[in-house]
């Protein structure tokens, strides 16, 4: 049975870490189906948005330690992709991250390369990396501050202990809160909201949101405009005018 299964719903690709007896584990093979499966999801043209989860009971337990303590550190990560093939990943396409269960260590780091997230209460998200004299270097540590406040990411970082769901929602680390086993349910019902979106004017956004974490003022009005340009270009932006007009639902092509 493939670690990694891929499926289609709509124009939502759904991806799935399918190694629950190692806890959904990162390996070699782990990080190399999220890779391909990225790959597809950006290539298909007819493909929106993506979701990513885990078998539950376990989202991710973060990269395979015997898979470390044996030397291939190596093989946790791709060349394009970093660790899980999806750190490191440049996309373009959002992706919600659909938790239940614990995600930690690099699954955190997982979740953090999402774009969104949605979790059940039995989730539970942390970099524990210090509790076995390693560090957090699949991006949870310059991540989680652009996430959650200052001090909370220190402490994350710090003591190594995770936090649950709910605290994680109160600090806006988590979009959706849900019922155990809801996650991928809800982040579908997440997923189509998104969906109902041109998807030029999504990426587009989500472009610009990036930037104005690292860039300053004068370069968010420039990639604003840009993107506003590229949008009224778009075969889909007098399909939105003319939809509102006739008061109907849009019919997107994505193009």
């Amino acid at each position: 049975m493939a670690t990694i299964e891929y499926a289609v719903d709509g124009h939502v690709a759904v991806i799935t870490i399918n190694r629950p007896e190692a806890r959904n584990a990162v390996n070699g093979e782990v990080a190399r189906g999220i890779e391909e499966a990225i790959d597809r999801l950006e290539a298909d043209d007819s493909l929106w948005l993506g979701v990513l989860t885990g078998v539950p009971p376990v989202f991710s337990a973060g990269a395979d330690l015997k898979e470390i303590n044996a030397g291939r550190a190596g093989e946790l990560g791709t060349e394009r992709g970093g660790f899980a093939g999806i750190a490191k990943r440049a996309r373009t396409k959002p992706i919600i991250a659909a938790v239940d269960g614990p995600a930690l260590a690099g699954g955190t780091e997982i979740c953090l390369s999402c774009d969104l997230i949605v979790a059940s209460t039995t989730a539970r998200f942390g970099i524990p990396e210090v509790k076995r004299c390693l560090v957090a270097a699949g991006g949870g540590l310059f991540r989680l501050p652009r996430k959650v406040p200052f001090n909370i990411a220190m402490e994350l970082a710090l003591t190594g202990d995770p936090i649950d769901a709910e605290r994680a929602h109160h600090f806006g680390l988590v979009n959706r809160l849900c019922d155990p086993g809801q996650a991928l349910s809800t982040a579908m019902e997440f997923a189509r909201q998104i969906e109902a979106n041109a998807p030029v004017a999504v990426r587009a956004s989500r472009r610009v949101i990036y930037a104005a974490m690292t860039e300053d003022e004068e370069t968010g009005w420039r990639l604003s405009g840009e993107g506003m340009a590229e949008a009224m270009r778009s075969e889909d932006m007098k399909e939105g005018l003319t939809a509102f007009i006739e008061k109907r639902p849009p019919q997107w092509s994505g193009r």
